[in-house]
């Protein structure tokens, strides 16, 4: 879903980096979801839905929704803490550390926010391997996305460093997200 400027404004004026917000779609779920609405640069931004939320509102793609949308005045930016068990891991393999170190800041706090939920052991394990593989460069999906794979039409869409940071060199191809159009 597109906001328009005119509408980002009237959440908070002369807002260009991603807009924390909370949403609810469809009255769902009971508390809002924290989300940021992603600049498009012409003062508009974008409302992705993940699959959780999707869920617990009952839409699919297509779907037409009522979205309410807050700005989160109490979000608290910055990095997020990396999980002990995934330092000791990517300490392990240079390969995949200098990976890490190339990856566009918001990618970094993406995984960081995926593995920090994960809370079995067995998960945590698992989905380091994964993510060890794929910053090494193996073609492999990790965090429901395809890593490495130039073939995608897609690759790389969306997660370019601005032309004065060094290019992504993973070749990304967004699955994750969704527009619902309301």
């Amino acid at each position: 879903m597109r906001v328009s400027p005119r509408h980002a404004a009237k959440l908070q004026t002369g807002w260009r980096k991603p807009l924390p917000v909370h949403i609810r779609i469809n009255a769902q779920p009971k508390t809002p979801w924290p989300i940021n609405l992603m600049p498009v640069g012409d003062g508009s931004f974008y409302l992705y839905l993940h699959g959780d939320v999707r869920k617990a509102s009952g839409t699919k793609v297509g779907d037409m929704v009522t979205v309410e949308v807050e700005f989160d005045a109490d979000y608290q930016g910055g990095p997020q803490a990396m999980p002990r068990w995934f330092r000791t891991a990517l300490r392990k393999h240079p390969r995949a550390q200098q990976a890490w170190k190339q990856l566009i800041p918001s990618r970094q706090k993406e995984i960081l926010r995926y593995l920090s939920a994960l809370k079995s052991p067995e998960a945590q394990t698992r989905n380091t391997q994964r993510a060890l593989r794929v910053l090494a460069g193996a073609q492999a999906r990790f965090m429901a996305r395809s890593w490495n794979d130039d073939s995608s039409p897609n690759a790389g869409a969306g997660f370019e460093r601005n032309s004065n940071q060094r290019p992504d060199p993973f070749g990304l191809t967004p699955r994750t997200g969704c527009v619902v159009p309301v």
